[in-house]
């Protein structure tokens, strides 16, 4: 058995469905996650999965090592073997951190009462919960920059999301300080210098923006979701930076007593039901996480 096959059947074993939000069942025969479960995390056939713990599958990408290394729970240190042993480099300490560390994962797992949503330091979704989704759409259904809240924002809006006029100001303008100061912290990161000469192609509001050389953190705003299940809910967003990894976790939570809150407790209902009738998602991941 080859060193990744080895270390990938392991670190299955450990997982226990709890760890990752799925019902243990019954009739078990491991307290570990199955290969179908970690298939179903990882976004993977469970015939890929048989392949590589009997190392008949060679050359995984980094982007299934990613979502595996997000699925498995596993360290950074445990992330970098896994990438090495399977002959890919481990993502560089100079790019912008896609790492999702198991304590920021357990946060999310359980958090299911409040929409809470992981980020990179450049607004690129990594993780959510099924409220997030129940509340703004399952991010999922984008693709490419589309998972990226900046570019969304200044190319095609925020339609459904309503802001009043000082927190859309602040907003806006939070989120190219926002990418200026990224640049700073990972001038060598090619795929942030590519998302901001696209931007400033395709927005002269990002442009003049940008031109203000504005450095800050977006950290908090107020909004109004209009299109959920349970009619339009005003959140208030705050913004946690994750210490040694600029992840941002941002948590959406209702003024406590009011119609939003009711409205919010209501969806966790209604809306959770309807989301998994309509896109049968499993759980809020990004299966490109690195």
């Amino acid at each position: 058995m080859t060193e990744f096959a080895s270390v990938l059947r392991a670190w299955r074993d450990r997982v226990s469905p709890a760890d990752v939000g799925m019902p243990a069942g019954s009739g078990r025969r491991t307290s570990g996650l199955r290969r179908e479960e970690l298939a179903a995390l990882a976004g993977v056939s469970v015939d890929y999965i048989v392949r590589l713990e009997q190392g008949r599958a060679t050359h995984p990408s980094a982007q299934l090592l990613g979502a595996l290394a997000l699925a498995l729970r596993l360290t950074e240190d445990e992330r970098d073997h896994l990438y090495r042993v399977a002959g890919v480099a481990p993502p560089s300490r100079g790019v912008v951190p896609r790492f999702v560390t198991p304590g920021v994962q357990r946060i999310v797992d359980r958090l299911g009462d409040v929409p809470i949503a992981v980020f990179t330091a450049t607004h690129d979704i990594l993780l959510w919960n099924p409220l997030w989704a129940a509340l703004t759409g399952d991010p999922s259904r984008h693709v490419g920059l589309d998972r990226n809240l900046v570019w969304r924002h200044f190319t095609t809006g925020h339609d459904g999301i309503e802001f009043d006029a000082q927190h859309e100001e602040e907003f806006a303008s939070d989120l190219a300080a926002d990418l200026r100061t990224a640049v700073g912290r990972y001038p060598h990161d090619g795929s942030l210098t590519q998302l901001v000469s696209r931007l400033r192609a395709a927005s002269p509001e990002f442009e003049r923006r940008w031109a203000e050389a504005r450095v800050a953190e977006h950290r908090s705003s107020r909004k109004t979701i209009l299109h959920t299940p349970a009619g339009p809910i005003t959140v208030d967003c705050d913004v946690l930076t994750v210490p040694g990894s600029d992840l941002r976790i941002v948590v959406y939570t209702a003024t406590p007593g009011s119609a939003d809150e009711a409205k919010l407790d209501l969806l966790r209902v209604t809306g959770l039901q309807a989301l998994t009738a309509d896109s049968g998602m499993d759980a809020g991941r990004e299966h490109t996480v690195a």
